[in-house]
């Protein structure tokens, strides 16, 4: 059974790694300037096509560190690869994502993504 996500949070912020991603510099003003629905919009389709294949091109590797404000959001709550969505979201490998895993990954990522809104680079 999948964690709740205040207790999925609670454990990113727990990791080191997961803790260090904050949006700064041209991915915060992205963000800004282009608004939640417009990210949120590019997030479903990088999800469509980076995540939601049963095998995805380059798993592991596909997601940059930066450049986009998802990438970012992607890396610092695991939906960044399928071996992470399988880690941290119980969400298996081998199989295409079905809609209901999509839509957990993409409120995931809002919920990361708004609370970064505030931030100062």
């Amino acid at each position: 059974m999948a964690r709740s996500l205040d207790d999925l949070f609670a454990a990113l912020a727990r990791s080191d790694f997961r803790s260090r991603f904050r949006l700064r510099g041209p991915e915060l003003e992205y963000l800004r300037s282009r608004g939640m629905a417009q990210v949120l919009e590019h997030a479903e389709r990088f999800v469509d096509e980076r995540l939601a294949p049963a095998t995805p091109a380059n798993d592991g590797k596909q997601t940059p560190y930066r450049k986009h404000p998802v990438f970012v959001a992607q890396h610092a709550t695991a939906t960044c690869c399928r071996g992470c969505l399988a880690r941290w979201h119980s969400i298996p490998k081998g199989r295409e994502l079905t809609d209901p895993d999509k839509q957990h990954v993409l409120t995931v990522l809002e919920r990361w993504l708004r609370g970064q809104e505030g931030s100062d680079d």
